[in-house]
């Protein structure tokens, strides 16, 4: 018998902007009211605009015990916003969400964790908070303090804690607590690759005993993987809700029309609320030529990244990503080098060279961050994307597109004659 552990109808969240919006300050809360009430008096006390974002509108769908389900889309698509619904951190605006079950969540870093509190009492409370006793919570105890690795931090304040140290901690406590429904954000790219690894095997070990897991991830491959089902948002609706394969095509293909927009006008990007500098083009050049886009791999290749304002000692990170959204490699210029260079007189363009581009023919996409005062000033998922053609690296030809793999390291062989 099929058992529905999540339901959603009609789910929609909207926010204020402005200085309106509810988290505006004292000051300028006393100040927005004062200048009503002399409108008011002075008669005109018409109401003013109000500049709502809806993160989400009106979504339903129905999500089955045991499933294995992928919240995939751009940023702001209303992914974060969906799971903060279901787990009662936010109320929504518009429809309901019934969820059915002991709820597990890993949204963000710190979430549920009391600072002032020890990771053994933090456990303990989260124990607590998901309706569990003390003597079940005690039985897992050991479980997770050895899946977190944290048996020498225990007993320290979380808020000393790193924000890899609080996610290692946090997923045990959600895994392990015996969730009936487990919702995990991107938050466990802030471990270390081998955790990830072990959270992937761990979550896919609570889908198999019959929990219903939701996982919010940029990382396609790791969908398709754990999950057998994928809702594809965009803007705040869903645009597919599909079989894995199917949801992961059609986020892909939004990715390339994205890709080939106007990036400037692009809304789906990391950055501050009132940006100093944007990205306004990405292109791909094999070598030192005008030809853009289309690069022969074990030739060398450049990237050019151009931005509308040049602040004091900006940084750019690009990732390079394959056709499945995997990533590759980073390229980041806060990693310096000796051979780096900063010229003033080079205008709002930053270049990224490379000797030797290994990657196996296929199509490629790339991502930026870009960065300035400090600050994270503007980041795009596909920017741009590029194909590789097959070449020779260190004098040996690359294979074929198809092949298996993403890079074609130089190698050497010693074979019997």
């Amino acid at each position: 018998m099929t058992v529905t552990a999540i339901k959603a109808e009609g789910l929609g969240k909207n926010y204020m902007l402005g200085l309106n919006a509810a988290y505006g300050s004292l000051r300028e809360a006393v100040s927005e009211a004062g200048r009503r009430t002399v409108g008011r008096l002075v008669g005109r006390g018409e109401k003013p605009e109000v500049d709502m974002l809806w993160a989400l509108k009106d979504v339903s769908f129905e999500i089955n015990q045991g499933e294995a389900v992928g919240l995939i889309g751009h940023n702001g698509a209303g992914k974060s916003t969906m799971l903060k619904l279901l787990s009662r951190i936010a109320e929504p605006s518009t429809g309901y969400a019934e969820v059915t079950g002991r709820v597990g969540s890993l949204l963000e870093v710190g979430t549920g964790f009391h600072p002032e509190l020890t990771g053994r009492e933090n456990v303990f409370l989260n124990g607590a908070i998901l309706g569990m006793r003390r003597a079940e919570i005690r039985k897992r105890f050991d479980e997770i303090v050895e899946f977190a690795n944290m048996e020498r931090f225990l007993d320290t304040p979380v808020k000393r804690y790193s924000s890899g140290m609080q996610v290692r901690l946090a997923f045990a406590v959600a895994a392990h607590l015996e969730p009936e429904i487990l919702l995990v954000d991107e938050v466990l790219a802030v471990g270390d690759a081998a955790f990830q690894r072990k959270s992937l095997t761990k979550m896919a070990e609570v889908a198999r005993a019959g929990s219903t897991v939701i996982f919010v991830s940029h990382n396609l491959a790791t969908i398709q993987a754990l999950c057998q089902r994928a809702i594809l948002l965009e803007r705040g609706s869903v645009v597919t809700d599909a079989p894995v394969e199917e949801a992961v095509t059609g986020y892909l293909r939004a990715l390339e029309r994205a890709a080939s927009d106007d990036l400037e006008t692009r809304t789906d990007r990391d950055g501050r609320a009132w940006q100093e500098s944007k990205v306004k083009r990405l292109a791909v050049y094999d070598g030192d030529s005008d030809e853009a886009d289309v690069v022969v791999g074990g030739r060398g290749a450049k990237i050019v990244v151009e931005v509308t304002e040049v602040l004091p000692m900006m940084e750019c990170s690009l990732t390079i990503l394959n056709s499945l959204g995997h990533p590759i490699t980073t390229l980041d210029s806060e990693l310096s080098s000796t051979a780096d260079i900063r010229d003033s007189g080079s205008g709002p363009r930053i270049e990224c060279r490379v000797d030797s581009l290994p990657l196996i023919p296929g199509r490629y996409r790339i991502d930026v961050l870009l960065r300035g005062r400090q600050e994270i000033q503007d980041g795009l998922q596909a920017a741009a994307y590029f194909d590789v053609e097959p070449g020779v690296i260190d004098g040996r030809p690359m294979p074929s597109i198809g092949a298996d793999g993403d890079v074609v390291l130089p190698h050497t062989w010693q074979l019997p004659v």
